[in-house]
């Protein structure tokens, strides 16, 4: 992992996804995340599929340390007390309410370590009529608009991953590194708070300014049209995407690689603005085209006139890309107990070097018994 928050203390007391992936982001960047878990059950997340160390836990819970505390106990209690007087990083992402129910609100914690950043994150924010309404990453992509702009209205049904959820914890992680550098300057924490309705109307932020500046509201098909997208079926069966956007050369070198030079002597393709309005006789047009050729043809043929494009490939794929495997994009541990564990580094690189280290995700607890004995030489002054 990069290193450029080392030395950075986070205690993340989050579950599923938004606070989880706020943590891992913070983690990612070499931050000591220690995850505040319920004994026995732990994370909800870890027991989606294979006992306590679900895929749908992994994903967003790598370069964390794992602590069980029972928060009602007096004990543990003050066990996450003295994490907090030490910590630099708080985040939850309760229902608001809850975290005061459990001891953790912001001014309890606030008043045991007064440069803490304090990170709540909600479904809908601490306060409104729809507060405390449960929400998950399908709810919040409806409220927000931005599920209008998904689901195909001939086949009406959700698709895609939890963008909600993991935009959020993105949205969380942007918010703490702002508050880390102003605390820099005063040595004071601040409280973020980030819900996945805000979040993800601010994601939605182009459907939004076209419908207050033009009075236009969009559809799943609008941005596509716009900017000339396309995915195409090859004669393998296998896909390809097309994204032409405005230069015309683009539009000259997909004519060539599909062997249609008179395409523009057609009024319904001659011009960008024709192109937008005649999308669905292009689909048709080039549908038919690709059909007589592999996916490996066409990437050649693309490739040669410069024309934007890519394969569509599954997760079985992608990372096998020459692209991809030059970009070093897979990084890999072996936890002692749970063996080899798999993942996509973070993406950012500081000075050329890229995150390749990565911790795998923990057992539940894994790091109870380590985390305590650092507490407790931290109280009485030894060296570690």
């Amino acid at each position: 992992m990069s290193k450029v928050l080392a030395g950075l203390k986070v205690v993340e007391q989050g579950t599923f996804i938004t606070g989880p992936a706020a943590g891992m982001l913070l983690g990612d960047l070499g931050a000591d995340v220690i995850k505040v878990e319920v004994p026995q059950t732990g994370d909800p997340f870890r027991a989606f599929k294979n006992g306590l160390y679900s895929p749908h836990f992994q994903t967003y819970n790598r370069n964390k340390r794992s602590i069980t505390l029972d928060t009602k106990d007096g004990a543990d209690r003050a066990v996450l007390d003295r994490l907090i007087e030490g910590a630099d990083v708080y985040i939850q992402n309760f229902r608001p309410g809850v975290a005061d129910k459990l001891g953790v609100g912001e001014k309890r914690l606030r008043a045991l370590n007064p440069k803490l950043v304090y990170c709540s994150i909600s479904g809908f924010g601490p306060s409104g009529p729809a507060a405390n309404r449960p929400a998950y990453d399908t709810v919040a992509q409806a409220a927000s608009g931005f599920l209008n702009l998904l689901v195909n209205p001939e086949n009406p049904r959700v698709v895609g991953p939890a963008i909600a959820d993991a935009l959020t914890g993105f949205y969380a992680a942007y918010g703490v590194l702002a508050a880390l550098v102003e605390r820099g300057r005063t040595g004071v924490g601040r409280t973020v708070e980030v819900s996945m309705l805000e979040a993800m109307a601010h994601f939605n932020l182009d459907a939004f300014t076209h419908f207050f500046q033009v009075d236009e509201v969009m559809g799943p098909y609008s941005r596509p049209r716009v900017s000339q997208s396309y995915v195409l079926a090859c004669a393998d069966a296998k896909w390809i995407a097309l994204h032409m956007s405005s230069p015309e050369k683009f539009w000259r070198g997909l004519a060539v690689a599909i062997e249609q030079p008179d395409l523009f002597d057609d009024a319904r393709f001659a011009t960008r603005e024709a192109r937008i309005d005649h999308q669905e006789a292009l689909i048709e047009l080039l549908g038919a085209r690709f059909k007589r050729r592999t996916r490996d043809d066409w990437c050649a043929r693309l490739l040669a006139e410069d024309v934007p494009h890519a394969p569509m490939y599954d997760t079985s794929e992608a990372l096998d890309d020459p692209q991809a495997r030059h970009l070093e994009l897979t990084a890999s541990a072996v936890h002692p107990v749970m063996g080899l564990f798999r993942t996509v580094r973070s993406p950012v690189s500081f000075d050329g070097e890229r995150a390749l280290d990565v911790r795998p995700p923990p057992m539940l607890g894994e790091h109870s018994d380590e985390i305590r004995r650092q507490l407790a030489t931290a109280s009485t002054g030894a060296p570690a």
